[in-house]
């Protein structure tokens, strides 16, 4: 069981898989924030300081690319854990993501 202090960012646009991991997360003890675009995501983020994000890259507004390349540019979130969670399995977002600092990748089914 997570600290119950542990706050997660999750960022996703489609409701089944936010619903999904925000049960998952929220079952193992996180308290979790959730954002529906990238603008909003950062919102969560600069608004929670989380321990962790769980990013999607397709997200409308700013995708989690952009999202994840503002993260690393503020000194105070660079070190923030981000898993990116997508439908997209190119070879190139996968060394993209990692690049820019993702902690891991998870392709959706």
């Amino acid at each position: 069981m997570a600290d119950p202090r542990t706050r997660i960012v999750v960022a996703e646009d489609d409701e089944g898989i936010l619903e999904l991991v925000v049960t998952r997360l929220d079952l193992a003890g996180y308290q979790t924030f959730i954002a529906r675009d990238g603008y909003r995501a950062l919102e969560a983020i600069y608004t929670n300081t989380p321990h962790g994000v769980v990013l999607d890259i397709g997200m409308p507004n700013l995708d989690g690319f952009g999202v994840l390349r503002t993260l690393r540019a503020n000194p105070k979130y660079r070190a923030t854990p981000v898993m990116m969670l997508t439908a997209r399995k190119d070879t190139d977002d996968v060394r993209l993501a990692m690049s820019l600092g993702a902690k891991d990748y998870l392709a959706k089914p």
